[in-house]
């Protein structure tokens, strides 16, 4: 039954040929890794859980080998508060902050080894990164691609720049081709991402079978779960969207057999930036990717407590349909890549989505566009530290920080777990040197700390950053021991007016006061304080302070 599912996938992606050379050898391996991971832990997530995104070097001392840092800072200023550290790429790599990957196999030297990984790891479950639409133009694979030897020169996609590719979605603006000169002449090679990040070709089974490799690999090596970054990329077929494609999905499948095969405790992730339809059909039935990304989220939250009204966020949870049994959601705010505006398609009209964009700008933001087949462009993201993008011109500082610090809250209620940027946790403002220095505007979130000189920070209970830090992770190690906020339990969402965001779950409710002005709830007089942030509860009702949110059983 294991090998079946397997093979009737491979089937559906290659000929009958291809599927024969392959898969002796991979039944062989497949059940080799069984039995080496035979101990690993079985599926299985509560409230307790709550994610750390960070890269191996948000965090750095002199002298120091900065995953060593990282495991005394997650260690001593988060501890028990997040269960699981998604350590964003740390392999070798010439661009794009690590997703022009160099070099699979092992990690960068500068970081440290696969010992500081393991070290993590003891006290916190890891999430690696699979990177596998594309890979570095200095990976060894397309080093042979450029000499025309195997196996390297039939693992990248190209195209012959006369083929009609008007069809396929862009999520950037520069040239879909990009001209290499090989030992086979001037080939023109498909770069989703930047002309450093050559697209592999899937189509090719031997390239199927060298990331199966790299997945088995990462769950040796420690990772619980595994997010398949630009995932809806994968398969290029001409005259089509080349988004979302059916092999695409099948890919996701086949992936998910081998974990539930060879380690079904580990959970696999996709990252897929688009429209919320689009995003959840990665569920499958089921039987596709056990987590997904809520990127609705982060622009629908980024929206609302600036306009402070909930009611483009309430619709819009209210409308979700609940995961399929043995998955949930990844619920976030802020991520290395900024908030994608493109989630927002349908939910919020394009001229609010432009306001938004020009209202980050006025605060020091920046905006990446992706071109249309029309040669338009539209935001595709919006580049900001979401600390940042929470203040409004004029206010408190005591005003903005109850705001940033609802926002980091309403993931924590939602159905699923919650995912934390690091820089949310350190109230990191806009990077405008590492803007400067990179001239990439993702660079302006993605701040590399002293250690030292943060730790400083943290100390002082007058500074945002302390403020920030102690609420969180008080507020996270409560969530921890409520059996309501089981990624299972399943989320109603409430009309309270405009300006108030409700989520029931089972007996527990949380309201979230996205004004900057006092709210009185009607709520049943029974209720049981369980948190607050300034707030308060009297008989039949709630009195909710300005950006202020509590929960109430």
């Amino acid at each position: 039954m294991k090998t079946e599912a397997i093979q009737n996938r491979l089937e559906k992606l290659y000929s009958s040929d291809q599927v024969a050379a392959m898969s002796s050898g991979l039944w062989a391996k497949l059940t080799a890794a069984e039995e080496a991971f035979r101990e690993l832990p079985q599926a299985g997530w509560s409230a307790s859980d709550a994610i750390l995104i960070t890269y191996g070097d948000s965090v750095k001392r002199e002298g120091e080998l900065p995953l060593r840092t990282l495991t005394e800072f997650v260690r001593e200023q988060l501890g028990s508060a997040v269960s699981l550290v998604h350590i964003l790429p740390f392999f070798p790599f010439t661009s794009d902050d690590g997703f022009s990957i160099s070099d699979y196999e092992i990690v960068r030297p500068d970081l440290g080894d696969w010992s500081q990984v393991k070290d993590l790891n003891q006290s916190h479950d890891l999430m690696f990164d699979l990177v596998l639409n594309h890979c570095s133009a200095d990976h060894s694979w397309f080093h042979q691609f450029l000499k025309d030897e195997a196996p390297g020169k039939d693992y990248f996609v190209t195209e012959s720049s006369d083929t009609d590719l008007s069809e396929v979605v862009r999520p950037r603006t520069h040239p879909l081709l990009t001209a290499f000169d090989t030992a086979a002449g001037v080939r023109e090679v498909w770069t989703t991402f930047s002309a450093d990040q050559v697209d592999v070709d899937f189509r090719n089974p031997d390239v199927l079978l060298a990331f199966l490799d790299l997945l088995i690999l990462y769950v040796h090596r420690g990772a619980r779960m595994i997010r398949l970054d630009a995932i809806a990329y994968l398969w290029k077929e001409p005259g089509t969207s080349c988004i979302h494609l059916w092999q695409t999905h099948e890919v996701v499948k086949l992936m998910r057999d081998v974990l539930e095969w060879v380690a079904p405790g580990v959970i696999l992730l996709t990252e897929t930036n688009v429209p919320h339809a689009e995003n959840v059909s990665y569920f499958g039935n089921g039987d596709e990717a056990r987590m997904v990304y809520q990127f609705p989220l982060p622009p629908l939250l980024l929206h609302g407590l600036r306009r402070g009204k909930a009611t483009n966020l309430t619709a819009w949870a209210s409308a979700l349909d609940a995961p399929p049994e043995g998955c949930t959601f990844f619920n976030f705010t802020a991520s290395h890549d900024g908030v994608g505006v493109r989630p927002l398609e349908g939910l919020v009209e394009m001229s609010e989505v432009k306001e938004l964009a020009e209202e980050i700008k006025a605060l020091g933001g920046k905006v990446n566009e992706r071109r249309h087949a029309d040669g338009s462009t539209t935001p595709y993201e919006i580049n900001t530290s979401y600390f940042s993008a929470m203040k409004k011109m004029g206010e408190s500082e005591e005003l903005h920080l109850r705001r940033f610090i609802l926002s980091q809250t309403v993931p924590m209620c939602l159905q699923g777990i919650p995912a934390f940027y690091i820089h949310s946790f350190t109230a990191t403002e806009n990077d405008l040197e590492g803007l400067t220095r990179t001239g990439q505007n993702r660079s302006i979130n993605r701040k590399q700390w002293d250690a030292d000189e943060l730790i400083e920070l943290l100390d002082d209970s007058s500074t945002a950053s302390a403020n920030v830090l102690g609420v969180l992770v008080a507020r996270l190690k409560l969530r921890a021991v409520l059996p309501e906020f089981h990624p299972d339990v399943p989320q109603e969402i409430l009309s309270l007016g405009d300006e108030v965001f409700a989520v029931k779950r089972n007996g527990l409710m949380a309201l979230h006061n996205f004004s900057d002005h006092e709210l009185v709830v009607a709520i049943n007089a029974n209720a049981v304080l369980l948190a607050d942030l300034g707030c308060s509860l009297r008989s039949g009702e709630v009195v909710l302070a300005p950006c202020s949110t509590m929960w109430v059983r």
